[in-house]
């Protein structure tokens, strides 16, 4: 997965950090809050849903209204294949037992995404449309949750790995989902995906892709 220097340019609307040299490097960090609230991140791409920036304790994230209920996504930077990660925070709120969906996804609208379904109360690995592994997994309602997905290139394949952690909590070390699969991930540009099914917003934030670590 090849992601340019100049995303940071392209990206009017988020803000980016470049690492040093001996660092961690980052392909890029957006974490809107360079955005103009009520309006959509200048350089990302709508698959579907009305997403916008919204603000609030002096915060700045991205929101899709809870309405209409459906699956809706924003694809950001430029397309890549394997051996990158991809996290990130979101927040939903269930109604009764009505629950929101909210996923991560490397590769575009056909490749790989990490579903958290909160009625469902599974973490689950998709391959476009497709569900390819399923494990259990509690939800807290209200509370930002993280998730990260990687696809990783190894001897016999590649391996499809997440896990999902509150974001008030370390992030575990373990991968809570994994896969091997042995047809080569698609090429497309990372992703946020979400479907209100509680028929409330959900808020993203602080998305980061950056290459796998040794």
């Amino acid at each position: 997965m090849k992601l340019l220097l100049p995303l940071a340019v392209a990206f009017t609307g988020l803000s980016f950090a470049a690492m040093a040299e001996d660092a961690k490097p980052i392909a890029f960090e957006a974490n809107f809050e360079d955005g103009t609230v009520d309006k959509a991140p200048k350089g990302a791409m709508a698959i579907a849903g009305d997403f916008v920036i919204k603000e609030e304790g002096g915060n700045k994230f991205l929101e899709l209204p809870g309405e209409p209920l459906d699956t809706f996504g924003m694809l950001f930077g430029s397309a890549g294949q394997a051996d990158w990660s991809a996290a990130a925070r979101f927040f939903g709120t269930k109604t009764g037992r009505k629950y929101p969906t909210f996923a991560i996804s490397l590769g575009g609208v056909g490749g790989y995404r990490l579903v958290m379904s909160g009625g469902k109360k599974s973490l689950e690995i998709f391959k476009g449309d497709e569900s390819v592994k399923t494990v259990p997994y509690e939800w807290t309602s209200g509370e930002w949750t993280k998730l990260r997905l990687q696809v990783r290139k190894t001897a016999a394949g590649w391996t499809v790995e997440g896990r999902a952690w509150q974001a008030s909590a370390t992030e575990p070390k373990d991968w809570q989902i994994s896969t091997e699969v042995t047809t080569a991930p698609p090429t497309g540009r990372p992703g946020l995906w979400g479907s209100p099914y509680s028929g409330t917003p959900i808020r993203f934030d602080d998305l980061v892709v950056a290459p796998v670590a040794p």
